[in-house]
Order: C-alpha cells, then structure tokens, then sequence
C-alpha cells in the first residue's frame, strides 16, 4: 500500500491555473495513495482555498445530515468539527452512515495548532485486510445498524442536523435516504439506518472498510463520556449508537478489534500554515488529534456519490 498522503510542494505565481492543468495527475495520484497534501502555495486564506477546491473539483457541496457541530466560514467551506481542544475525534469515513456521500474531502490549514493538532489519516484497504476474516464476513453479511437520539438541548438539534424546522421534509428526507423516523416527547426525534459495512471502491474495484459502525459506537467514547451518557439515557437512548444490521449487539471485543485495525494503519502529519490536503473519501479515513493553541481549519466537500443500492 501507498503512503498517506502523497506530498506536492510547489510555489506557483498563479495556483488556480497550476491546479487546473495538474488536475489529471492529482486526481490519479489520489486514486493511487488515496490523500495528497499540497504544501507551498500561496492560498491566501479561505476565499483562495474555496477558489482551490472549484479549479480541481467544482462547487463544494451543503453539509447535510451531519452528525457533528460545524459553521460555515464561506458559502460550503464550514469550520472543522467545533469540538473541545482536548478531545480526539476517531478515525471516519465522512457521511458513510447516509445514503450517498462525497467522493473528496478538502482541508484547508488557517492556522496550525501550538503542538499536536494533526488531521491522521488511515488507508481503509489496510484496515479491511487487517480485520480478522470472521469479523468482516459477520459484518458483510449483516451489515450494520446506526441509530440516532436527537434530544432537546442535548448535541447537535435536529433542526441543524436536517437543515429544516418541518418535521414531513425530515419525513421525507429520511424516506428518499433509507432512514427510520420515531418522534418522540415534545421534540425528539430518533432515526435508524441500516448500511454496507463493506463496499467496492467504484473506480479501482478494491474493497473497502467504509463504514461508521465503530466511530458511533458507544465504546469509542472516551471512558468519562462514556459513563455520563449511559447514566443519563440507558444504551437504547445515547446520541448515537451502533449494532449489526439486525439489531444485534456489536460485542465489546468486536468494537476494541477494529479500532485497533484503524490505528494500525493510522499515518499523522503535521500542518503547516496554507497546507491543503485532498482526501479520497472512499480510501482514506480521516479523524483528529487533540490539540493546544488556536487551530483553524477549514473544511469542503465535493463530488457527491450516489451507489447502486
């Protein structure tokens, strides 16, 4: 396997017209190592990296569904995950819980972070062959389940999660994309969706471990998270949970295996002020070190993917 990400330094007078003729070669080089890091050029801010992501991939798309605070700094380039410094953020495949899902992730570095910070990235193809064979198979068999408790006052609201106040457009939403919708008490909404834990990648064919079965997953809640929660709501009631596709439980074991199959093949950089990295979604997992100082980055994304079902 390539090494995450493949590194382009270059220090072009007019960057836009260097991506646009790069474009071909960029585009197969992710393909190839599944992240590529532009480093040395003059971006000037989000408005040049917003200008970046249009050269080499067309407009960025609207954040929907989401699963994680963020606000939008430019039309679609939102803020990273607006989550604590000191929290980590576990290696995922972003929007692999939905029915369709963008192709490439850009990040934009700001402003790095005082120490640690790193946006760490894992080759899913070397997650998928390091999970032991019965594990994967129990899993491409049944798939996998997510379940979501959207409570009042508690994590991201509905309202922001559905980018509406109208709960038949959530109804609808949730019937064109596979969801399951129960309201309950005087605004909460709980929602299921049943997913391919394991896809083909449509270009190169590989198979992928494309999934979010383990970053929703109750025990990969840091241990004090973890407790508060379940004290509060019970298992069946968390934010967020996941179980097989049939409803079963994800064992324990199961869960701590394939977080250590996504460490195992987990790669780190650090950022550099005007860094772009391009991640190929469908090879490449990506998550986020805790951190110290002020860290911005900038987030798009692109390409939306529609598989067959």
């Amino acid at each position: 396997m390539q090494t995450l990400a493949h590194i382009i330094e270059a220090d072009p007078a007019d960057p836009a017209a260097f991506f646009e003729a790069e474009r071909p070669i960029i585009r197969k080089l992710l393909l190839e190592h599944g992240a590529v890091l532009l480093r040395g050029f003059r971006i000037n801010g989000v408005a040049g990296f917003q200008q970046a992501v249009q050269a080499l991939s067309g407009d960025p798309l609207v954040y929907a569904e989401r699963s994680s605070p963020r606000h939008s700094i430019l039309g679609n380039v939102y803020t990273s995950t607006d989550y604590p410094p000191h929290e980590e953020i576990f290696l995922h495949n972003e929007n692999s819980y939905q029915a369709s899902w963008p192709r490439l992730l850009w990040f934009y570095c700001d402003a790095p972070a005082e120490t640690l910070g790193a946006t760490p990235l894992a080759d899913i193809r070397r997650v998928h062959a390091a999970i032991d064979p019965q594990v994967r198979e129990e899993f491409a068999a049944k798939g996998w389940m997510v379940v979501r408790n959207f409570h009042p006052h508690l994590g991201v609201p509905w309202r922001s999660v559905f980018n509406t106040d109208d709960r038949a457009q959530v109804e609808q939403y949730a019937k064109a994309g596979g969801l399951r919708v129960e309201w309950f008490g005087k605004d909460g909404l709980r929602t299921r969706a049943v997913r391919r834990a394991v896809h083909r990648h449509p270009d190169t064919g590989e198979d992928v471990w494309f999934n979010h079965a383990i970053f929703f997953h109750h025990t990969t809640l840091a241990p004090d998270v973890q407790q508060g929660l379940l004290a509060m709501f019970g298992e069946d009631e968390l934010p967020s949970n996941t179980y097989y596709g049939d409803g079963t439980p994800i064992p324990p074991d199961v869960a701590a295996h394939l977080r250590q199959a996504y460490r195992d093949a987990s790669t780190r950089f650090d950022w550099q002020q005007d860094d772009i990295l391009i991640v190929e979604n469908m090879l490449a997992a990506h998550g986020r070190e805790p951190y110290t100082g002020t860290r911005r980055i900038a987030v798009a994304m692109t390409e939306l993917f529609e598989p067959d079902h």
